[in-house]
């Protein structure tokens, strides 16, 4: 099981689409992304395309419920996704609810979704990305080890234009649980 002393992670199921919406639904939540604040349909959308991934064979994404111990309430949801498995490579990505932001979990996170990503799925290489104005999410990706690479010039598309991207990497040969 992929879990730490606060959370654990399970594949989402249907039902999830409630506590999902309580964070996708939030502008502050959705700032960095070109994505939201999501409608109830959005959110219902998300989760069924997160349920058809996990039929995919074989997977090229693992998209996980981040469960809080003691509650069992669902507050994000983290991602090991685009995995090649030719190259074996794969890239991270990672959302909370925002009242367990600034708690040290979305680091806790990030290196929970790398040991899967290196000891489980045995990859290569493992990339995030994120908004250069989205500092908190530089600091989690450095923290977990990962070296920014460099910039993505224009390569995401917004509600309000282009965004550029920064490019996170870690190899297995890097990488410390």
């Amino acid at each position: 099981m992929l879990e730490t002393i606060r959370f654990y992670l399970r594949e989402f199921v249907q039902e999830d689409w409630k506590a999902v919406h309580t964070y996708a639904s939030q502008e502050i939540v959705s700032q960095y992304q070109p994505w939201g604040p999501n409608s109830p349909q959005e959110t219902k959308r998300y989760i069924t395309d997160v349920l058809q991934q996990q039929l995919e064979q074989p997977r090229t994404g693992f998209t996980f419920a981040i469960v809080w111990k003691g509650t069992d309430r669902v507050i994000g949801a983290g991602e090991l996704s685009a995995i090649d498995s030719t190259n074996r490579s794969g890239e991270i990505g990672y959302i909370l609810h925002p009242d367990y932001w600034g708690q040290g979990i979305a680091s806790d996170l990030a290196l929970v979704l790398l040991k899967f990503g290196f000891e489980e799925r045995r990859l290569h290489r493992i990339e995030a990305r994120c908004d250069p104005q989205n500092m908190g999410s530089q600091r989690v990706l450095e923290k977990a080890g990962m070296v920014k690479e460099g910039r993505l010039r224009q390569n995401l598309r917004m509600n309000n234009g282009w965004r550029d991207s920064l490019l996170y990497g870690i190899l297995e040969d890097e990488w410390k649980w």
